[in-house]
């Protein structure tokens, strides 16, 4: 017997209700766990950005999309927890206010007429939020790449006026290399570059060339 597609109007409601009937009716979605799906939302992730810096317009609507389902996923799941249930009207009113809260000169009566004057209230707001934090580097996440990783944290170092360490011009050990490595990442933080984006675009060259090298 056939089940017939949600059909609501609203296409974030109806990608919602598929995703309800899927967990209903599809046995391996049912066994599928917060835990299961993290190298799923990894992936997705990954290919998002990849779509983002060199894929079409039609590679970057389908991944968006494909992320979208993972957010939807986690929100059907947790919305079944036994303990403390909450689904993504939840999910979506609780970011709805909590971007309103940090944007007081789009919706309160703050006054920013810089990108840096924006910061300065979305910083104060997540302050006031994060209150309970003892460390600036609370809420930074170990799972970031390693790159990216060492630009935020280099960005929280600052905060606290603690100086990255020197680098070695020419390293001979694994230590060094790392302190080599950051000081490229000082670099790119002082020249408003993305050292995770430069690495991942040269990357793609490199894959160019050698494709380029097979099919010759």
């Amino acid at each position: 017997m056939s089940h017939p597609l949600p059909s609501s109007g609203d296409a974030l409601r109806r990608a919602a209700e598929t995703m309800h009937a899927v967990r209903e009716r599809c046995v391996w979605t049912q066994q599928i766990d917060h835990d299961d799906l993290v190298p799923y939302l990894q992936e997705e992730a990954a290919e998002l950005v990849d779509a983002v810096e060199a894929g079409t317009r039609a590679d970057l609507k389908e991944e968006l999309g494909d992320l979208l389902w993972q957010v939807l996923f986690h929100a059907e799941i947790a919305s079944r927890d036994e303990a403390d249930p909450f689904d993504i009207d939840d999910v979506a009113e609780a970011l709805a206010e909590k971007m309103i809260r940090r944007h007081p000169h789009v919706f309160g009566d703050a006054v920013a007429t810089t990108p840096a004057e924006v910061l300065v209230h979305w910083n104060a707001a997540k302050a006031a939020e994060k209150h309970s934090r003892t460390s600036v580097l609370d809420g930074v996440s170990s799972h970031m790449p390693s790159l990216a990783l060492a630009q935020k944290v280099l960005g929280k170092a600052a905060q606290v006026d603690v100086e990255p360490p020197s680098a070695a011009p020419d390293p001979a050990t694994e230590a060094e290399l790392g302190d080599a490595l950051l000081a490229l990442v000082v670099r790119a933080r002082t020249e408003g570059w993305d050292a995770e984006r430069a690495l991942r675009r040269r990357l793609r060259a490199l894959t160019d060339e050698v494709r380029a090298a097979e099919s010759s």
